[in-house]
């Protein structure tokens, strides 16, 4: 069953009690109301950070503009027109059958879909070999000016009506850490769904995702003062290489040493580990197994 977004806000509204919500709003609506808020005034509500209240119909359209996301968008909308130019020309300089060029079209397309939209590529027609040379593209301006005036900026839509623009930033600003800690869940502590059938065992699973995620979250805290640039992420798939392993080593009465070991860290390993501050555990003591008669009985 299909629900549309605008019945569910409306209901959220003339609830009771009440449901306050703020939500993201697709760029494409941003055009529907583009007049009115050219109207409107920024506001600063911190620096680099402004926005515009819009109010309709018992609602507040938020229009936020941040330099840091500015810069952001712009740096990867020059990576893929870079990257998608590039490849079409190597397209260009193949001999390729109509059919074959099509579907390195296609993959260049879903490799670079915002950079394919502010281009116009012709394809020529006929299906010989040689085709790809008549292949052409040109630079859509107009798209590209659009682009560039909507880049660093989002529409939020809310019912809190009543608040002052740096309320409802900070408001924002906490749902993007709310979905960051989802994303983090999922996604470098890969966490999944473990059905259980016990309340005891449903507490202990939320509980021991929460230390995980704590745990990220002091890490990626500790990195960003002591090694800026790095992620939790990066950091745990570069100390993955230390493993840990057991070696046993049989004795004349029958029994095992066992050394419970780490292997040594490389160099970038230990240059990491002085950096953040850290010291590897000593290596456990070795175990000496029982007697196999022993163990028999």
């Amino acid at each position: 069953m299909n629900i549309e977004p605008g019945s569910v806000l409306k209901q959220m509204r003339e609830s009771q009690p009440p449901v306050h919500y703020l939500v993201g709003t697709p760029k494409g609506h941003l055009s529907q109301h583009e007049q009115k808020l050219l109207e409107v005034p920024w506001q600063t509500v911190r620096q680099g950070v402004q926005v515009k209240l819009l109010p309709q119909e018992g609602e507040v359209y938020v229009l936020a503009q941040s330099t840091d996301r500015t810069n952001k968008e712009r740096a990867m909308r020059m990576r893929q027109l870079k990257g998608l130019v590039k490849r079409l020309k190597e397209l260009q300089a193949m001999t390729l059958r109509r059919d074959q060029l099509l579907l390195k079209l296609g993959a260049a397309k879903a490799q670079y879909p915002a950079a394919w939209r502010l281009l116009e590529v012709t394809v020529p027609a006929g299906t010989d070999k040689g085709m790809a040379q008549g292949l052409s593209f040109r630079l859509l301006r107009p798209k590209l000016r659009e682009a560039r005036r909507r880049e660093g900026r989002y529409l939020l839509r809310s019912n809190l009506s009543d608040q002052e623009p740096e309320k409802m930033w900070q408001l924002y600003i906490q749902l993007t850490q709310v979905e960051a800690a989802f994303k983090d869940l999922k996604g470098d502590l890969s966490l999944r769904p473990i059905y259980h059938q016990l309340e005891r065992r449903i507490e202990a699973h939320i509980f021991v995702a929460f230390l995980a995620y704590c745990l990220h979250v002091s890490l990626r805290a500790r990195l960003r003062l002591l090694a800026p640039g790095l992620t939790p992420r990066s950091l745990l798939e570069k100390f993955a290489a230390i493993q840990m392993l057991d070696v046993h080593f049989p004795t004349s009465d029958g029994r095992e040493l066992v050394f419970c070991r780490y292997t040594q860290p490389e160099k970038d390993h230990r240059l990491l580990l002085a950096q953040l501050g850290w010291d590897l555990p000593p290596q456990s003591p070795p175990k000496i197994t029982a007697k196999q008669e022993m163990l028999m009985e």
